[in-house]
């Protein structure tokens, strides 16, 4: 039983990991590779992420230089920025292209909050749904009598309890992030 609770609580782990990892994307006013994540460019017909073509650096604390390994990119990895979500125009000298991050106004800070937390409630949904499909495991075990009712109430309370926990854990992320991005 305690194999099949652990199976639980670690894909309960991996879709904090993914909240963390939506958190990373979302940019506080500092430069933050994170940002560039999940931005794609067209190389050699074929959809690359950008860290694996380019050199991404942070000069400065407002600043991040990406430097292509391929010259010949960086048009491409211009394009890539531009229609991205990141609402920062790239500045391309012809060897490297610049991104300024401008200081975020009070009116961005409240959507990049509206923004993590819906990133908090997909991962609490995410949670509550790994739950349900233990209980459903559970009561299924119980229905072939491989459990009895008694351990059928001892688990579900606690995946009950496993679920509030790692619920509680986003709840805590997301507020840090909050406080992140509303620090100015």
């Amino acid at each position: 039983m305690k194999a099949i609770h652990q199976e639980f609580d670690d894909k309960m782990k991996k879709t904090i990991d993914v909240v963390k990892g939506d958190f990373g994307s979302v940019r506080a006013g500092r430069a933050n590779a994170a940002v560039l994540d999940k931005i794609t460019v067209e190389y050699y017909g074929v959809p690359t992420p950008l860290n694996q073509v380019a050199a991404i650096t942070s000069p400065d604390p407002r600043a991040l230089m990406i430097q292509p390994w391929d010259v010949s990119l960086l048009k491409a990895i211009e394009k890539a920025l531009m229609t991205s979500e990141l609402g920062i125009n790239p500045s391309n000298d012809g060897k490297v292209i610049r991104l300024l991050f401008p200081q975020l106004t009070e009116e961005r800070r409240k959507e990049l909050i509206k923004q993590v937390k819906k990133y908090g409630e997909n991962g609490k949904i995410a949670i509550r749904n790994i739950r349900r499909e233990a209980m459903d495991k559970y009561k299924a075990m119980q229905k072939k009598s491989e459990i009895t009712e008694d351990l059928l109430k001892e688990y579900e309370k606690d995946m009950q309890d496993l679920t509030d926990k790692r619920c509680k854990e986003i709840d805590d992320l997301t507020a840090s992030k909050e406080t992140e991005l509303m620090a100015v």
